[in-house]
């Protein structure tokens, strides 16, 4: 579904992506680990339209998309979280939805009825997917942290997409806020049938939650494979495991 080849991107000379590689299958999870400035960010950016590559390629379902900007990449069944909160905070929980949805559907807010009944009914069954169904008429701003990003998983899932990018999806969170999160992932893929491409920093959830694992260094992608695979490497001990350097 996704693959990244060789791709390059420097900031005034500091090469923050240095000839990464990235496969992603439909319906897997995969994660990118790696230590904190290895570039795992930057290459979210990249592949979802925030930054153009220097060089390389990024391929979606076959189709080149590289450079194209961020909307027609979420259009194509790419959407992304960030790692600080991206919503709109004097929304309530119920409008942030809503205005994802009738984006993804090229509408502004109707009255028409029809349109606005349909309108209602998806935003309803997103809230509901990620457990904030109860509070779709709280103000955003004044949710808890966990919830916050619960809302923005759900801004993510309004545009339909494919394949959903997310950027330290439990940075923040309580350990049970983080639970929670990472139990809805799993369901995100299991129940949607969504490929999920994520970053975290808890090698826990990691390893219990991802099917394939990319580990990056100084901007370079060092390796690719299964949990196993990856834990048991060398190089990815040294770099991040806690191996001797």
């Amino acid at each position: 579904m996704l693959q990244v080849e060789n791709v390059t991107m420097s900031f005034d000379g500091f090469m923050a992506v240095d000839g990464a590689n990235l496969t992603v299958e439909k319906g897997e999870i995969v994660a990118v680990i790696g230590p904190n400035g290895a570039g795992k960010t930057t290459l979210f950016n990249l592949i979802s339209g925030q930054l153009r590559p220097d060089s390389g390629k990024v391929r979606f379902k076959g189709e080149e998309i590289t450079g194209l900007p961020a909307y027609e990449i979420c259009r194509k069944g790419i959407s992304r979280s960030f790692q600080i909160v991206n919503i709109f905070p004097r929304l309530t929980v119920f409008e942030n939805v809503e205005v994802s949805v009738l984006s993804q559907q090229k509408r502004s807010l109707s009255l028409v009825p029809s349109i606005r009944k349909r309108t209602i009914g998806d935003t309803k069954k997103i809230l509901s997917s990620v457990g904030l169904a109860d509070k779709s008429d709280r103000i955003s701003g004044l949710l808890s942290h966990g919830d916050q990003k619960l809302l923005e998983f759900a801004v993510a899932l309004a545009s339909r997409p494919e394949l959903l990018i997310l950027d330290e999806p439990t940075a923040g969170m309580s350990p049970e806020e983080t639970q929670v999160a990472m139990e809805l992932i799993r369901q995100l893929s299991l129940n949607l049938g969504l490929t999920i491409l994520f970053c975290e920093h808890d090698m826990d959830l990691v390893f219990s939650i991802s099917q394939r694992i990319m580990v990056m260094r100084h901007g370079k992608s060092i390796i690719q494979g299964d949990p196993e695979v990856v834990r048991n490497n060398q190089e990815v001990q040294e770099a991040y495991l806690g191996g001797s350097e």
